[in-house]
């Protein structure tokens, strides 16, 4: 499983390195630009649930391989519009759409197989070695690799993109059977296929069942509330961080991915101090930190747009999502139970991910007045939402404290 999701990831920071920079080249209009985020969001509104439903159904294995296999021949197409000179922005938009679809479905399978082996205690441990994972391949390798790449020859980059993808997809297939949603029971017992407990209801209960499991819990229903407001202005702010950099922080193209480091490497300090963090200030009182720390460095960057405070504050601001992130999942994964994890998983990032386009159109638009305004205003929005829901945020329990066997809604 770490061979095939390390591959997968260095096909995602390819592929997140490139969309931007070949989008640049493509049109000067940041409206324009900020449509790649768009479309990278897009389809976690539109097919997040059924992916969901389906990581439930199948074999986990087959989900993952068939996300990869696909991806690889959507990355071959790019390569092919590239070699011809018929790519266009609609063309860009159009792929990296198709990989957002795909994504829907790897992200789900292999967040799912997670707490099938992982104890609950553990799970912060785990997401956190798994995101340090990522943040080396998809950031300290691919960003870098990717901006020489580009600036050299872009056949080189996307044809990685494509091979990585593929490898992905096979190593995946290989996977032993327990990635494939057979799991033992936490207490022992023999194996048994990840199914409900009751006979299957029809195909609209089946897409609303993360919804209303999500919905009945008193404490994921205000996470996830806040995790879409703040997931939005994130968005604003993101959309149109290339233009920020390149055209405002004056980096040149071909540094683009190297100055990005800065925040690879606050993503994997913080992969590497959650757990601690955690384990000696409880997970809510992290959290609540973490959210407002992030945007106020943002809201810096904004006000201040120097390369030494912009490398700073991202450097900041990726920490803090990646800490942000690690918690969030540690508490889904344990409140939630396995045979619903597909489902629940589906539907917060529909909401969640879904609603961010709204945020990077928002930025485009503000980008339009400056590169700085989507910092500044995105920031200044979400710094509010993190005043207006600190009490609840800090108040959050650790994973291991939550049972979603016992008193937490079916």
């Amino acid at each position: 499983m770490v061979s095939a999701n390390l591959s997968s990831s260095l096909g995602d920071g390819i592929a997140r390195v490139a969309a931007p920079l070949l989008a640049v080249q493509l049109t000067d209009d940041p409206l324009l630009v900020s449509l790649v985020a768009v479309a990278a969001l897009l389809p976690w509104l539109l097919f997040a649930i059924p992916a969901g439903v389906l990581v439930d159904r199948v074999d986990r294995r087959l989900a993952l391989g068939l996300a990869g296999g696909v991806r690889a021949l959507v990355a071959a197409g790019l390569l092919a519009l590239h070699l011809t000179g018929a790519l266009t922005i609609w063309w860009l938009l159009l792929v990296v759409l198709l990989y957002g679809m795909l994504e829907t479905v790897y992200d789900g399978a292999v967040r799912a197989v997670v707490p099938s082996v992982v104890a609950k205690g553990d799970l912060p441990r785990a997401n956190s070695r798994i995101e340090a994972a990522e943040i080396v391949v998809q950031q300290f390798l691919s960003q870098p690799v990717t901006s020489w790449l580009l600036a050299f020859s872009a056949a080189w980059a996307l044809g990685l993109n494509a091979a990585a993808y593929a490898v992905a997809g096979g190593l995946a297939l290989a996977l032993p059977a327990v990635a494939s949603g057979v799991a033992a029971r936490r207490r022992g017992g023999p194996a048994q296929p990840v199914r409900d407990a009751h006979p299957r209801p029809g195909r609209r209960a089946e897409l609303a069942a993360g919804f209303r499991f999500i919905w009945a819990d008193a404490m994921l229903r205000p996470l996830w509330i806040v995790s879409v407001l703040i997931g939005i202005c994130h968005a604003a702010i993101t959309s149109t961080l290339v233009l920020f950099v390149l055209e405002r922080l004056d980096v040149p193209e071909a540094w683009y991915g190297t100055f990005m480091l800065a925040g690879a490497a606050g993503a994997l300090t913080a992969a590497a101090v959650t757990n601690r963090l955690r384990a000696r200030f409880r997970t809510g009182p992290v959290m609540a930190a973490v959210n407002a720390v992030g945007l106020g460095a943002w809201f810096l960057a904004g006000a201040f747009p120097l390369a030494g405070v912009g490398a700073v504050a991202i450097f900041v601001s990726f920490g803090c999502t990646t800490t942000w992130n690690v918690l969030v999942m540690s508490l889904r994964q344990a409140a939630v139970p396995n045979e619903l994890l597909g489902r629940v998983h589906g539907t917060w990032r529909t909401a969640l991910w879904g609603a961010m386009p709204l945020g990077s159109l928002a930025g485009g638009l503000l980008a339009r007045a400056g590169y700085s305004t989507p910092l500044l205003v995105g920031a200044t929005a979400g710094l509010a939402v993190a005043v207006v829901g600190h009490r609840y945020v800090a108040g959050l329990p650790d994973p291991e404290e939550l049972d979603p066997e016992a008193g937490r809604p079916a």
